[in-house]
């Protein structure tokens, strides 16, 4: 098996097309402390943090990303922490508490560095490199949206202390908590498939998204053995799959190529 260098830096109608009501209102989140990374913009996005889901509720979206950032369910648009983090950081979006009060961004890196909602900070860094490269990306395994029928809203129902989003009377298998829970329970250092990531494209639709063009797992020890590679591979339904691996900020990306070499005489 070759390994290739691919890259290194530093550093009835569709869920997908509803959109977050608006607020008039503007606050003033994020404001204090030494924070170089933070940007600020006159337009910014607003989210509730839902700590049962260990995710974030979009209740104001303004601007264009939303077509290819979150995942839709029941009529309403939910993101992860690195997506949350990643917009926090440019300024993007303030992230409000159950009392609409702005969470400070060093409290939303605390959480990432615990591990909430399935986050690592390894994921994260690779999550902000191939986003600020213009990659479409989301969680391998969760789906971007789940139609519905429009006669029959949807609605979240509380089931043994989760919540379940349930679709014309039936749970829908990519709910919400239990996409969270599966996340938090994975090990850090358990090879796996993390995220899909798509190219650069202006007419992205979460209802008809297509293929990644690759898979990526993130490899936080020694490099996958080659029935690893042959397992994972497996599993991705013949999309490409590569490797990452982080290391002091800096993202380093590698794949596998399968080889035959000439029979010596």
């Amino acid at each position: 098996m070759e390994i290739e260098e691919w890259a290194a830096s530093s550093g009835g109608s569709s869920d997908s097309e509803v959109t977050a009501p608006d607020s008039d209102s503007e606050e003033n989140c994020y404001a204090y402390g030494d924070l170089p990374k933070l940007q600020f913009r006159k337009d910014t996005s607003k989210a509730c943090w839902k700590e049962e889901l260990g995710m974030a509720e979009i209740v104001s979206n303004k601007g264009r990303m939303w077509t290819t950032t979150g995942i839709a369910r029941g009529g309403k648009i939910y993101i992860f922490l690195e997506d949350i983090l990643f917009l926090a950081e440019i300024g993007a979006l303030h992230l409000l508490d159950d009392e609409d009060k702005c969470i400070p961004l060093e409290d939303i890196y605390k959480k990432v560095a615990e591990g909430v909602g399935g986050s690592s900070w390894e994921s994260f860094e690779v999550y902000r490199h191939l986003k600020s490269l213009g990659y479409i990306i989301k969680r391998h395994g969760v789906c971007w949206s789940v139609k519905r029928d429009k006669r029959v809203p949807a609605f979240v129902e509380g089931e043994s202390g989760s919540q379940r989003i349930i679709n014309n009377g039936n749970a829908d298998l990519s709910s919400i908590t239990a996409t969270t829970e599966l996340f938090s329970a994975m090990q850090i250092t358990e090879l796996r498939p993390v995220f899909d990531v798509y190219p650069p494209n202006s007419k992205f639709r979460k209802s008809n998204p297509g293929n990644p063009i690759f898979v990526l797992c993130i490899s936080t020890g020694s490099p996958p053995t080659k029935k690893q590679v042959e397992d994972l591979e497996g599993k991705c339904d013949g999309v490409s799959l590569k490797f990452c691996y982080v290391e002091h900020g800096r993202v380093s990306f590698f794949s596998f190529n399968q080889i035959e070499l000439p029979v010596l005489p």
